[in-house]
C-alpha cells in the first residue's frame, strides 16, 4: 500500500518550519519528505505530476513510521486557492501543524528573504504597498479558516515561533504528542535555528557556483585580498534590518489586530500585536 503523510507542517513561511522539519527527521520512527516543501497540493505544476509522484516521496519510510512534509505554500492564500480542496480530497484524515510568529516580524523576515533572492528590488515600505502577500501570509486566522472548516480544530496544532526559540524541547514534545509519536523526542541543539542575518546577502547569477562551491571558496581566499572580499560582501549585504515607517506600522497593526482577535478567540486568550510575544510564551495550545 502506498504511503501517505500522517501530518503536514502547513506554514507559516519564515516561522522556523525548516528547523522543525529537520528536528522531526532526526527522530527514529518519523520520516520527513525530501524535498522539505513538495508543495504538491498548492502549486498547479506540482499537482500535475500526479498522486503517484507525491506518494513516492514517502516510499522509503519503514513500516510503522509516521510520515510528514512541510509545505508553507499550503497557507498562502489567496495565491493557492485550490490547496485545501485538493488536500482534503486525497488526505481526509490528517494532522496539521501551523507555526506562527509576531505577524510584523514574519513580514519583515519575508521581505528580507525576497530581497536576498532579488524578487523585491524596493524598500520594505514600498514593498508592503506593492506585494499583498507580505500582509496576507501574516494573517494567520485568515489562512487557517479553510482548514478549520474542513479538518476541525482538533486536528490542527498551533505552534508559536517565539515558544520554539525559548523552549524548543517542550515544543518538540508537544508536536510529538499531537502527531501520535510515542517514543521520546530529543531536540538537537547542534541543528540550530537558522540565523536570519545569513539571509541578508543578495543572490546574483552564478551565486551558487562562485560562493557555495568549495573550490571557489578556496580560490577566493587565496587569490583575492581580504579587503576586496569584504568590500564585495558589504555591497551585497543588507546592512541593517529594514524599518517600517510609522504610517505603515500603524496600518499593519490595525490589520493584524483584527486577524489576531479571531485567533485569540479560538485560543481563548487576548491576542494582539502588543502582547503577541508574551502570549506565545505563555504556551497557549488548546483551542476553545
Amino acid at each position: 500500500m502506498a504511503k501517505k503523510p500522517d501530518f503536514i507542517i502547513i506554514g507559516a513561511m519564515k516561522c522556523a518550519t525548516s528547523s522543525l522539519h529537520t528536528q522531526l527527521a532526526q527522530q527514529p520512527g518519523i520520516f520527513m519528505s525530501t524535498p522539505k516543501e513538495p508543495n504538491f497540493f498548492s502549486d498547479d505544476e506540482q499537482y500535475a505530476l500526479g498522486l503517484e509522484w507525491y506518494e513516492a516521496l514517502f516510499k522509503d519510510a519503514k513500516d510503522g513510521d509516521l510520515c510528514g512534509e512541510s509545505s508553507t505554500h499550503y497557507t498562502k492564500l489567496p495565491d493557492y486557492p485550490d490547496c485545501v480542496r485538493r488536500l482534503s480530497s486525497h488526505l481526509p484524515e490528517l494532522k496539521l501543524i501551523y507555526v506562527m510568529r509576531h505577524p510584523i516580524d514574519r513580514l519583515v523576515s519575508h521581505y528580507i528573504h525576497q530581497w536576498s533572492q532579488n524578487v523585491f528590488e524596493c524598500g520594505i515600505n514600498e514593498a508592503i504597498d506593492r506585494h499583498q502577500e507580505l500582509i496576507a501570509y501574516s494573517c494567520y486566522a485568515r489562512q487557517l479558516i479553510p482548514y478549520v472548516k474542513v479538518y476541525g480544530k482538533a486536528n490542527i496544532l498551533p505552534v508559536f515561533f517565539e515558544a520554539v526559540r525559548a523552549n524548543p524541547q517542550r515544543e518538540l514534545e508537544k508536536i510529538a504528542r499531537f502527531i501520535g509519536y510515542e517514543s521520546t523526542v530529543i531536540w538537537r541543539e547542534e541543528l540550530a535555528l537558522q540565523n536570519a542575518s545569513n539571509e541578508r546577502i543578495r543572490r546574483f547569477p552564478g551565486y551558487e557556483l562562485l560562493i557555495d562551491s568549495g573550490v571557489m571558496t578556496f580560490l577566493r581566499r587565496h587569490l583575492i585580498p581580504q579587503f576586496i572580499r569584504d568590500r564585495i560582501k558589504k555591497n551585497l549585504t543588507m546592512q541593517e534590518r529594514p524599518e517600517l515607517d510609522q504610517p505603515h506600522k500603524d496600518r499593519l497593526t490595525g490589520i493584524f489586530n483584527n486577524d489576531l482577535k479571531i485567533l485569540g478567540e479560538w485560543l481563548d486568550i487576548e491576542l494582539n500585536c502588543d502582547n503577541f510575544v508574551s502570549a506565545a510564551l505563555s504556551n497557549p495550545s488548546i483551542w476553545s
